[in-house]
């Protein structure tokens, strides 16, 4: 006979979700990241050894996120039918073998034809995990919950250069290079870790077998409640994530995106250029900034409780890292170094919040399809970002310059951001239904 345990109190509850969910959801991040990113320390290698040209290697950087824009709608909408366990272990599986399958490179079109399968592969694990929060935890809780899940950014940048450094000196070893064996012994973690998702990722929290039949239902019926108090729509039709609020936070976010994937892929060579630094020394300070984004992440998003907080630290984040960018811009090694640690400081505080507007607006197989949709548009940035980057450097011969182009755009974000609405604010107030409004 069992003896039923009383529910827990709501915060030894929340408590208890984000001890058990947000370990396993950030690890298969940090995996997602390394993998996504570390051709970046073999790119002279694959010159070299394979002739894999400059322009190639940039055309095959890029044809990854290609198609895993294209891939984000469907990816989700399968997530949303099959379940969350299932499917981001098959996301794990597939990437992890595909990206360990870089080893095996023989030249571009091999280089091509990986990259953009390991896009197809990837493709739905940030917008899945966006939708499985809005499974467990109610708006007061998901920044946070969201802010700690972008730590595997964090973390990803800043032990992704040592880590691949150490692999790459396996060069020689069984006659291999050392670039295979990073991207072989990077791609495998992710197989290995697809098991510990499928045994103790639950699908929602009616199948979490820590928590009590009681509280279960009562994380559903709360969540529930919330998402009909907000959103309205729950088909899948196109024309439900086109509406003005929805198109207005994509846009917020592909400015957001402009600058995270232009400081990943340029703070380096920037800070290469303080001075005569050593391999190690770049990557060091490289570092920097992300711890920065990763204290963010982790002290900011929990003050997102209301509408009107989310707002004020949407905007002010915006206005930060347009602040940040600046004055790395226009400062010396110190300060410039300072300002990128200023901006990243919100990297994540701004993301984190971004997605509760379109979540707040659509349900059901709407809000599957929709954060796909939001996050595949803000991708673009992922090319649009450095590649303008780069043009403002090769026509000006300074990456500066660029900087303070992006910093303009990050103002006109936040401007946008000040007349984004979440759905719940439209609704009536509970006293005005219950008694007419009074002078």
């Amino acid at each position: 006979m069992t003896i039923a345990t009383p529910a827990r109190e709501p915060q030894a509850l929340n408590k208890l979700m984000f001890v058990k969910l947000m370990p396993l959801l950030i690890i298969a991040y940090i995996l997602s990241f390394l993998d996504r990113t570390n051709i970046a320390l073999a790119k002279h290698h694959l010159d070299v050894d394979l002739g894999i040209s400059a322009a190639a290697y940039g055309l095959g950087a890029g044809l990854f996120f290609l198609t895993y824009a294209l891939s984000e709608i469907p990816s989700n909408l399968i997530m949303h039918k099959v379940g969350a366990r299932f499917w981001i272990a098959r996301i794990m599986v597939t990437w992890g073998l595909i990206s360990a399958a870089m080893a095996f490179v023989q030249g571009e079109t091999s280089f091509y034809v990986l990259r953009l399968l390991l896009g197809i592969a990837e493709a739905g694990l940030f917008p899945g995990v966006m939708l499985y929060l809005t499974y467990w935890f109610n708006r007061e809780q998901r920044a946070r919950a969201t802010g700690y899940f972008l730590l595997g950014v964090c973390f990803a940048n800043i032990i992704g250069g040592p880590v691949g450094a150490a692999l790459m000196r396996m060069d020689g070893l069984l006659g291999w290079h050392g670039w295979q064996w990073m991207f072989l012994l990077e791609g495998l973690p992710a197989v290995a870790f697809a098991w510990v998702v499928w045994r103790k990722l639950p699908d929602r929290p009616s199948k979490a077998p820590w928590l009590s039949a009681e509280e279960a239902r009562g994380i559903e019926q709360r969540i529930a409640l919330e998402t009909e108090e907000g959103a309205g729509e729950g088909g899948h039709s196109l024309k439900n994530w086109l509406t003005p609020q929805i198109l207005l936070a994509i846009f917020v976010y592909f400015c957001h995106q402009i600058t995270i994937y232009t400081v990943i892929f340029f703070l380096p060579s920037i800070i290469s250029k303080y001075g005569e630094l050593s391999t190690m020394s770049v990557g060091l300070l490289t570092s920097l900034p992300w711890i920065a984004a990763a204290l963010g992440a982790v002290l900011i998003p929990r003050f997102a409780t209301t509408p009107g907080r989310c707002r004020r630290l949407l905007v002010t984040g915006l206005l930060t890292m347009a602040l940040g960018l600046g004055i790395a811009s226009i400062s010396g090694p110190v300060f410039s170094l300072l300002g990128f640690c200023l901006s990243a400081v919100m990297f994540f505080v701004v993301q984190s919040i971004i997605f509760l507007y379109p979540a707040s607006r659509l349900k059901g197989v709407a809000l599957a399809g929709g954060l796909g949709f939001v996050n595949a548009c803000g991708l673009l940035g992922g090319f649009v970002g450095p590649s303008v980057m780069g043009a403002i450097e090769m026509s000006t011969g300074n990456a500066m310059n660029g900087l303070k182009v992006i910093a303009v755009v990050l103002v006109i974000a936040a401007l946008a951001a000040l007349r984004l609405r979440q759905g719940q604010e439209q609704a009536p107030a509970p006293q005005a239904i219950m008694k007419p409004a009074t002078k």
